[in-house]
């Protein structure tokens, strides 16, 4: 076992106030080869694990999550700046999402089939087995670390897997304490572990060849490093990354409705979230309101303690996340945009920003991701201009079109390539059912509670040749 020393400890400070939260002991290469191996080992008996005794186990897990969620809620706004408010809503959604899974594993079941469509199989029969994985790896970002820990490690256990969490380096302590909670209900050793450390410990997890899958919420960047090592061993690979998400603004649109939802959009995880809305492409008939409308809302935002119940706009992760920002903003107006207001970094806060007369062919009217309170205002003369700026871009995730023609905001919806369009609504948007996930560099993967379960399991193939009946096959199997 590794011992615990003063070098393998990391402090997790708030970004708000560079307060201590808690401490994590980061894992070293000894101790994610045993945590594998552990979860390996672990697999055989939790495979073999009745239906209804996952189900039971994971509806006790929600309903101690629940019994905590005040304290966990505000144990993560402390370290990772999201509002108080935010991380109540995101705690709860965990639950939901333990149970809904727990739900929808309980009305899966093998498939039984008597194989007479192909000459000479009209005595055949099969039965259809979904088996578990085996050691899974969630890699878990630090926007929506409690909810993605659902949405990754709920669905792998329910199926018979287990699970190793790469919890994200800058707010690792909420879930830490999720682990500790798997435990604390019941769940046998090792069906879940959580491992802390940067970019190196998911590194050696990928690689690891008794790891049969791995999902990723994260950057394009590590998202292709990881599809690449993952190849090398044919896991499978789950990959939710970045975007550049647009709105598109027709000049019929409910103006202040699409104003409401673009700072909706992106002021949830004080800019931080991969479906934010990160580009407003306007018509140029209704360019002017739109943008004065934006200014006044945007200027109305209060920025301060995430703790505080009238605050919109937190600390972003880091101060170094928040220079990130400004040198993009600044990179922006380099290249012809102008500062309508905010633009001012305060340590980790960064003022709720517009930019105008943002250049379609600019960086952040394309390509560049600004993970931050940034709002670009692109100009467009007709919707077909639209589109293509829209579409320009390599990301693929979400986007959202204002029209009072419904008709015609389909039509674009239709066009968009994205792997979620709303209409007259933003953008920022993620129902528990759907499954969740974009097109081009945002990802090959959808979650969601109608979508996940399938990914991880593997699909066998039972045969019995030459019976004709059910009872034939009941006989048989005595």
């Amino acid at each position: 076992m590794t011992t615990v020393t003063e070098s393998t400890l990391t402090e997790v400070r708030s970004p708000s106030d560079d307060g201590l939260v808690g401490t994590v002991q980061r894992a070293t290469p000894e101790a994610i080869d045993e945590a594998v191996e552990a979860a390996r080992v672990a697999g055989a008996a939790w495979a073999r694990t009745p239906r209804h005794r996952r189900y039971e186990l994971m509806n006790r897990f929600a309903a101690a999550l629940a019994q905590e969620s005040d304290a966990l809620a505000t144990v993560l706004a402390r370290e990772s700046g999201k509002t108080k408010s935010e991380t109540v809503g995101e705690v709860a959604l965990c639950g939901r999402l333990f149970r809904g899974f727990a739900e929808r594993m309980m009305a899966t079941t093998d498939e039984a089939r008597f194989l007479d469509t192909q000459a000479g199989s009209e005595r055949d029969v099969a039965v259809t087995k979904a088996e578990p994985l085996g050691v899974v790896v969630s890699i878990i970002p630090f926007n929506f670390p409690v909810e993605l820990f659902a949405h990754k490690v709920a669905p792998a256990i329910a199926m018979g897997n287990t699970v190793v969490v790469k919890a994200p380096e800058e707010d690792p302590l909420a879930v830490q304490r999720l682990g500790e909670i798997i435990k604390e209900v019941g769940f046998p050793d090792h069906v879940v572990t959580v491992l802390h450390g940067e970019g190196d410990v998911g590194a050696r997890l990928v690689a690891h060849p008794d790891v049969k899958a791995v999902s990723l919420t994260g950057s394009t960047e590590t998202g292709l490093i990881v599809a690449r090592e993952g190849a090398k061993t044919l896991k499978r690979v789950f990959l939710e990354l970045g975007s550049n998400d647009p709105m598109i603004v027709l000049e019929d649109a409910d103006i202040e409705a699409a104003v409401d939802a673009a700072l909706f959009g992106r002021s949830i995880a004080n800019g931080q979230c991969c479906c934010a809305t990160k580009r407003l492409l306007v018509h140029d008939a209704v360019a002017d309101a739109f943008t004065a409308a934006l200014q006044r809302g945007v200027e109305g935002l209060s920025v301060g303690d995430p703790l505080h119940a009238g605050t919109d706009i937190g600390p972003l992760i880091s101060e170094r996340a928040a220079q990130r920002v400004g040198e993009q903003v600044a990179e922006a107006v380099s290249e012809g945009a102008r500062l309508l207001t905010g633009g001012s970094r305060d340590r980790a806060f960064f003022a709720p920003t517009i930019l105008t007369d943002v250049p379609a062919t600019s960086g952040v009217a394309g390509g560049v991701e600004i993970f931050g309170p940034v709002l670009p205002i692109v100009r467009f003369s007709d919707q077909d201009e639209a589109v293509e700026i829209a579409n320009r871009s390599p990301y693929g995730l979400s986007g959202s079109v204002f029209s009072s023609d419904v008709r015609r905001a389909w039509g674009l919806a239709e066009q968009l390539d994205t792997g979620q369009v709303v209409i007259n609504g933003s953008g920022l948007y993620r129902s528990e059912r759907l499954g969740f996930g974009g097109f081009k560099l945002s990802g090959n993967a959808r979650e969601g509670l109608d979508t996940t379960l399938n990914d991880y399991v593997r699909h066998k193939d039972i045969v019995l040749p030459g019976f004709s009946s059910a009872i034939d096959v009941m006989e048989a199997a005595r």
